[in-house]
């Protein structure tokens, strides 16, 4: 590691990347669905042409980016804190492994899998966070 690159912030990096695996995965099934035309059009009636499974991907995207602030903001509190400790280090890396698993549970349905696997991240964010203002 860097110096000064914490392993939370070290996952905060990791999770970056993963974001953009996911959007990248998601933008190839539209594509394989209307088309690279299509992809780069206006995307009229897009949700009546997309398979089941390019929604899903699409709304696991949706949902990376609506719930990744908390963690962004968990981690920024305990690093500037300084409260930084293996405890912290392993929420992070906690989260950092539900979002990974948290994209193929919706993608493929894994019910209740997937409501427990974003409880587990929204958790570990929550106690990150709690960690750092104390």
């Amino acid at each position: 590691m860097m110096p000064g690159l914490t392993p939370e912030l070290a996952a905060l990096a990791a999770l970056a990347f993963v974001h953009f695996g996911t959007i990248f995965v998601a933008q190839r099934f539209l594509t394989r669905d209307i088309g690279a035309e299509g992809n780069t059009g206006t995307r009229e009636n897009l949700d009546e042409r997309l398979s089941p499974l390019t929604k899903r991907l699409r709304r696991a995207t949706d949902n990376f980016t609506e719930n990744v602030g908390p963690f962004i903001i968990a981690v920024l509190v305990v690093v500037l804190a300084g409260q930084t400790s293996t405890a912290t280090a392993v929420l992070a890396w906690i989260y950092v492994a539900a979002r990974v698993l948290y994209v193929p549970a919706y993608a493929l349905a894994w019910v209740p899998w997937r409501t427990v696997i974003f409880s587990v991240g929204m958790l570990s964010t929550l106690a990150l966070l709690v960690l750092g203002l104390i």
